[in-house]
């Protein structure tokens, strides 16, 4: 006689560990993300006031009138640091992040292509030639921008630190020093050339960003293209916040040269909230692509490097077009496969025929929902 079967007391089912990602981290929680997001921006943050206060000298050199611009700045660099953790914690950044620093670093590229990276910079983050395929009205005004913001950056950012210091030697000119954490760099008169073009560097940079602005905004208000997709927060507003920023600007120059100071201390409240506000809001909206700009030079030296002259590039699956380098095709596979997509042969196809197969799969499935 056999003895009945022997019944297994029940338990309690273990919790399954979240399974790993294909580049062998494991899952981050958001509440985990925003921990370390909060901590990089708020250890960059500390390490930007400490750099006002070592650079201004104790803040010896540090205009107290520049105040609300240099807590502003505090506040970017927390945004800036807090977004960019949150960004490279998704697994494709993470995975672009990691190839473009080992590209940068890597010997071995140095040796093979030793003038890529100043190459790539010039090209792809200065003169950003890939605009030009696209439009060369949008590449003129995009570089009229860029680099409008990028002479106001330099000029502004110091000077609110407290790193830079014109001084008189005289107390009433003309003569002036120009000093950097209280060295003395360069001496100029402030009636040559020179001197005006130090004096007059943000209201170059104005023009240079009325002009960029003032074509992107008019080609929103008439482009159809532009005008489907555009949305008010995230299109048009870091338009306007830059026009404001820079005809108040010019304003407060015209106020002081024209006008003996009529209206001055207007202008420079209503030009501080415009600069302040825009500050505070390059994190969180369109202008922190600047930000990560960086990330795709390195994306594309990446691409460079990784081409050898002897190497054949992937062709499309289904037009049979060269793609790219079969590493660079590896990589996107490897993203797409971190972002658990089961589609991950979808790199082995052009962006021509990735469309293609896109509509015609729109199609089928419109079809059948009227069959």
């Amino acid at each position: 006689m056999t003895e009945p079967p022997q019944t297994a007391e029940p338990t309690t089912p273990e919790p399954e560990a979240p399974a790993p990602v294909p580049d062998g981290r494991a899952p981050q929680t958001p509440a985990a993300v925003r921990r370390r997001a909060v901590l990089a921006g708020t250890a960059v943050s500390v390490l930007l006031i400490l750099a006002i206060v070592f650079g201004s000298r104790l803040l010896r050199d540090f205009d107290s009138a520049l105040l609300p611009y240099a807590v502003a700045t505090v506040f970017l660099a927390f945004g800036v640091a807090y977004r960019y953790t949150v960004w490279i914690s998704a697994p494709g950044a993470r995975r672009l992040f990691r190839q473009g620093w080992g590209s940068f670093f890597s010997t071995a590229n140095f040796r093979r292509a030793p003038t890529a990276l100043p190459k790539m910079i010039a090209t792809y983050l200065g003169f950003q030639k890939f605009l030009g395929a696209r439009s060369h009205a949008r590449w003129a005004a995009h570089q009229l921008l860029f680099w409008g913001c990028v002479l106001a950056a330099l000029i502004t950012f110091p000077l609110t630190w407290g790193w830079f210091t014109f001084t008189s030697g005289t107390g009433d000119g003309p003569g002036y020093e120009m000093r950097i954490w209280g060295f003395k760099v360069l001496g100029f008169d402030s009636l040559n050339l020179v001197g005006w073009l130090m004096f007059h560097g943000l209201d170059i940079a104005a023009v240079l960003v009325i002009a960029g602005a003032s074509y992107f905004l008019w080609r929103r208000m008439k482009d159809r293209g532009a005008i489907t997709g555009q949305r008010f927060a995230y299109d048009l507003i870091p338009l306007l916040a830059l026009i404001v920023i820079s005809v108040t600007g010019l304003l407060l120059t015209f106020s002081s040269i024209f006008l003996h100071g009529g209206g001055y201390e207007f202008l420079a409240i209503l030009h501080m909230v415009s600069v302040v506000f825009t500050l505070i809001y390059i994190p969180f909206g369109k202008f922190f692509h600047i930000v990560q700009r960086p990330a795709a030079v390195g994306m594309q030296l990446f691409k460079y490097t990784s081409r050898r002259k002897d190497e054949e590039l992937q062709t499309c699956r289904r037009c049979h077009e060269p793609i790219d380098t079969p590493d660079y095709v590896d990589n996107l596979r490897g993203t797409m496969k971190d972002l658990k997509l089961d589609f991950d042969e979808w790199a082995e196809y052009c962006p021509r025929c990735k469309r293609v197969l896109r509509g015609n799969a729109y199609l089928t499935h419109v079809k059948k929902g009227f069959q």
